[in-house]
């Protein structure tokens, strides 16, 4: 019965290890946490951008990894593309912004 009771004890410590690790997070992967914050980051990020309305009719795609969110699309000004980045850096919990943002 002891030794039953010894394997039981690792399974379940081994068990508990990896459902841990499986949480973490690395450089090129988020963990459960920053994957939430990140989309509530995307969320609040194209909000503010549609509630512009010189930004509203243009096709803005936004993209989130651990806070640095990713501008992508299409406008037909500089100034669109740079009053995009000003609100997406406006918005809690933004880290930086990456302007991929191309003029028709």
């Amino acid at each position: 019965m002891k030794q039953a009771l010894k394997y039981l004890a690792a399974f379940l410590t081994a068990f508990t290890l990896m459902s841990v690790m499986g949480c973490a997070s690395t450089s090129t992967q988020e963990g459960t946490g920053e994957y939430l914050d990140d989309s509530l980051i995307t969320s609040k990020v194209k909000s503010a951008i549609l509630g512009e309305a010189d930004l509203k009719v243009f096709d803005i795609n936004v993209e989130t990894f651990k806070g640095v969110v990713q501008l992508s699309g299409f406008v037909d000004t500089p100034a669109a593309a740079s009053k995009a980045v000003e609100v997406a850096r406006k918005v809690g919990g933004v880290k930086s912004v990456k302007n991929d943002i191309r003029i028709k």
